[in-house]
């Protein structure tokens, strides 16, 4: 049985997160082209889900629109570069690589199916239509495989 020595277990920990961070904030950039492109193609208007999910969870409301829209785009930002914490974690556990991606993108889309629709802001699943699940899925892919593609290029164990 291999041992750690504390030090080692805590630089080890801060590692996973620190490049779990830098890689986030890499799959929120891609997430947020492949957004951008989409709603070009589609002509959706930018989404307020992540100032309205802030709103309901912490009780705030944006006093303009125009304060909604920043407020949802640095949420946007924060929430997409913390998710790269949990790719770091999977590392440090020794999931790595493609096997790592998909854990990481099946935690993330997991928890939104979850969280919008108990927020009210989103309908579950089962009352979405085939497009808008597709879309969604592939933003989340997006954000996983360039996340992981991140991680796996900084940290190349």
């Amino acid at each position: 049985m291999k041992t750690h020595k504390p030090d080692a277990v805590l630089r080890d920990l801060g590692t996973a997160i620190g490049i779990g961070i830098l890689a986030g904030l890499a799959g929120t950039v891609a997430i947020t082209l492949s957004q951008t492109a989409e709603m070009a193609v589609t002509k959706r208007p930018p989404s307020t889900v992540p100032a309205d999910a802030v709103s309901k969870v912490l009780n705030v409301k944006p006093t303009k629109k125009r304060k909604k829209e920043l407020v949802s785009q640095e949420i946007h930002w924060t929430y997409g570069t913390a998710w790269g914490i949990p790719r770091g974690l999977f590392a440090l556990a020794g999931l790595r690589g493609w096997p790592a991606t998909l854990a990481h993108f099946v935690t993330i889309w997991a928890t939104g199916l979850v969280m919008l629709p108990k927020l009210n802001l989103a309908p579950p699943i089962t009352e979405q239509d085939a497009p808008t699940i597709a879309t969604d899925a592939l933003h989340h892919a997006v954000y996983a495989i360039g996340t992981g593609l991140a991680y796996d290029a900084i940290d190349h164990k």
